[in-house]
């Protein structure tokens, strides 16, 4: 996965897909934590060829190649350089101040990812259930039509309000989609979106 951006912010260029290493000394950065520079210090188990962090009076452990565990898919740390801060920075959003949770559900071989906010993620899953309650909705009225379970009139009125409101759903919805699409737009998808 070179010149992703889960990877290149721990590489000194874009191009190379080789993990950094660290040793003992090296001021680095752990995003997930703040915007400090940290020193890299040798355990003080002799027998460990782990490098710590001290923070907040707590000591963290990290392998050579910036992991903190071996099963982790990616490195913690980053070399303190100018291009890791502003890659940092930019994953962020330019807001250096405040962290920012990320919740990353991509694959590994996932070469495209768009950030989006949670409060629009929330969004986009309350129109989603709201139309799917009033498709639902909908299809319980038609079945009372149908089975003959509700008066002429009734139906009529019940029949009127169904269509307004399922012309303000589908207005909301594609309001949303082209939201969407415009997002999808500038990433490879562009020309399925053009369809």
């Amino acid at each position: 996965m070179p010149n992703s951006i889960r990877t290149t912010s721990n590489i000194q260029t874009a191009t190379n897909s080789t993990l950094a290493t660290f040793k003992a000394g090296d001021a680095v950065l752990w995003a997930a934590v703040s915007n400090d520079t940290y020193k890299l210090q040798p355990s003080s188990d002799k027998r460990s060829n782990r490098l710590v962090i001290r923070h907040a009076n707590i000591e963290y452990s990290f392998d050579t190649d910036g992991r903190s565990s071996p099963d982790d898919a990616l490195p913690s740390l980053f070399h303190d350089t100018q291009a890791n801060r502003q890659a940092i920075a930019t994953l962020y959003s330019g807001s250096q101040s405040s962290q920012r949770k990320i919740i990353d559900t991509t694959e590994a071989d996932d070469d495209e990812v768009i950030l989006i906010s949670a409060f629009d993620l929330r969004d986009i899953a309350c129109d989603i259930d709201n139309a799917a309650t009033v498709i639902s909705d909908i299809g319980k009225l038609l079945g009372l039509i149908h089975y003959e379970k509700i008066d002429t009139r009734t139906a009529i009125s019940m029949a009127r309000l169904t269509h307004d409101t399922a012309e303000t759903w589908t207005n909301l919805l594609q309001a949303q989609l082209r939201g969407i699409n415009d997002t999808l737009a500038m990433t490879a998808y562009a020309k399925e979106v053009a369809k």
